[in-house]
């Protein structure tokens, strides 16, 4: 039996022994990348990130290998960007290098490399182009959205009128809200905020961005190799955004039964014309597939981003009053009383224009950035990272960069204002991430965000139901996105 226990003790050490030697000659063929904690095998550096807290453990890390280092997923090599210059030099300066796309284990099942979002080379270049082109089309950036972003901000008003000053939660209403800005244009209409399908797709979308940022879904993109075979968030996950591609499946057929390549309404009809334009074409990326899944990722992207925003927004303004009263006073000055604010109104506003960008800043939705990956053999800094290797350019330490921002832990408007009091832009803003893979909405979402917010201001006052030094804008969850956390309030008109 001793000696059973002693055969059994050498083979674990000799088979470990083996598995370092092995690991070790995988790391020394994977070009010279930067720096990092020593990997275990097949776990990689498991013991010094925390999945619940991948973010945070990555900032650690940095301050111990700087600005650039990898850490190992697993098996897997992460090349990990901190701070405005690192991320600059890599998404800017070399933007082509940087422009690869990596999807996360939780999302593949959906995605496939399909969509605009999480495509890769020419099909990407090729979606992207297309769906930019569409969406100014559309008015993106144009009069007729600016238009149709007022429409619905009344509508919005006339929801908060009817809580009657009781306590709600604002989620499902800036949801169906924003939402419904992006789908007249993906769908070529609006739905009523009263519509049950409608309502039950904005539960699924919140539902999702939560399981996307839990805790087991990041343990999960972490060890998928390993976890795969197991029920988890990734079952959770493609079950949402399997129910909204059907749902967007059944409009792509609705469209084809009335379609008429000579009158597009909507984003839909545009890529079934290129579809019937590029039907001969060999290996066409417009294809069916495409179609759902670009849909998709503008129906949900569209969606959150901003409504989040704004949710997280009105939560900083009750928790400092002073700057709520300054954003009245300023809307009071500009725009009065009389008429619905307009986008040129931005220009005549430095104030409230700078609160929105320190809300964009404090609510850091996408805290790691959509991962990228390099499309081939790339010198940075010295090193060389290998084709395919993914990069994690950690947006959050770019918006909290002690050198680009006064007050880069606080939520202070001053960070986007001179000594003068004038709107003063900063190049580590980039909540829209930045170079060749900046978010394709940008210039509607930053409509979106000025218009909602200036509308609903101009109206009402927000009022907590607790003490604002007692709120927490803690996030209900911080992984993949930022998940705002739940509260209630009541509006106050004016």
């Amino acid at each position: 039996m001793e000696l059973f226990g002693a055969v059994t003790l050498f083979l674990v050490i000799y088979l470990s022994f083996l598995a370092m030697v092995s690991f070790k000659r995988k790391l020394s063929n994977k070009g010279r990348l930067p720096p990092g904690p020593t990997p275990l095998p097949l776990i990689g550096n498991f013991l010094q990130i925390k999945s619940s807290e991948i973010l945070k453990s990555l900032l650690r890390l940095s301050e111990k290998y700087g600005p650039v280092f990898t850490v190992y997923f697993g098996t897997k090599p992460i090349v990990v960007l901190c701070g405005h210059d690192a991320v600059k030099e890599a998404l800017i300066d070399k933007a082509d290098e940087f422009s690869g796309r990596a999807t996360n284990p939780t999302l593949e099942r959906t995605f496939q490399g399909h969509g605009v979002i999480f495509s890769d080379g020419e099909r990407w270049k090729q979606l992207r182009r297309f769906s930019l082109n569409v969406l100014r089309d559309f008015g993106m950036g144009k009069k007729t959205i600016h238009e149709r972003i007022q429409e619905e901000a009344q509508f919005l008003l006339e929801e908060f009128r009817k809580t009657k000053e009781k306590p709600f939660d604002p989620t499902y209403f800036l949801s169906q809200a924003v939402s419904n800005v992006i789908c007249s244009i993906v769908f070529g209409d609006r739905f009523d905020y009263e519509d049950k399908e409608f309502r039950s797709l904005m539960e699924m979308i919140n539902v999702l961005f939560r399981e996307m940022s839990s805790s087991w879904a990041q343990f999960y993109d972490m060890y998928e190799s390993f976890l795969k075979y197991f029920p988890g968030p990734p079952a959770k996950v493609y079950d949402s955004l399997e129910n909204m591609r059907l749902f967007i499946a059944k409009k792509v057929k609705k469209n084809r039964e009335n379609f008429d390549s000579d009158f597009q309404r909507d984003f839909i009809d545009c890529f079934l014309t290129q579809m019937e334009k590029e039907s001969t074409k060999p290996g066409s990326e417009f294809n069916e597939k495409n179609l759902e899944l670009t849909t998709l990722n503008l129906f949900v992207a569209g969606t959150e981003t901003v409504s989040s925003t704004l949710r997280y927004g009105f939560l900083f303004l009750m928790k400092h009053p002073e700057i709520q009263a300054k954003v009245h006073e300023e809307i009071d000055k500009v725009i009065g009383h009389n008429r619905v604010p307009n986008i040129e109104d931005r220009n005549q506003m430095p104030y409230v224009d700078a609160v929105i960008h320190e809300i964009q800043r404090r609510s850091d939705l996408v805290p790691m950035d959509v991962a990228h990956r390099v499309i081939r053999d790339t010198e940075f800094r010295g090193y060389l990272i290998p084709k395919g290797t993914e990069i994690y350019p950690v947006l959050s330490s770019v918006l909290h960069d002690p050198k680009m921002f006064k007050r880069p832990f606080a939520f202070d408007p001053e960070n986007f204002l001179d000594e003068n009091g004038r709107f003063k832009k900063n190049d580590a803003f980039v909540p829209f991430s930045s170079g060749k893979r900046i978010c394709l909405g940008e210039s509607l979402a930053r409509m979106e965000l000025f218009l909602f917010f200036t509308n609903i201001l101009q109206n009402f006052h927000l009022k907590p139901i607790i003490p604002p030094e007692d709120i927490d804008v803690t996030p209900l969850e911080s992984g993949l996105v930022t998940v705002p956390p739940l509260y209630q309030f009541s509006v106050i008109p004016r």
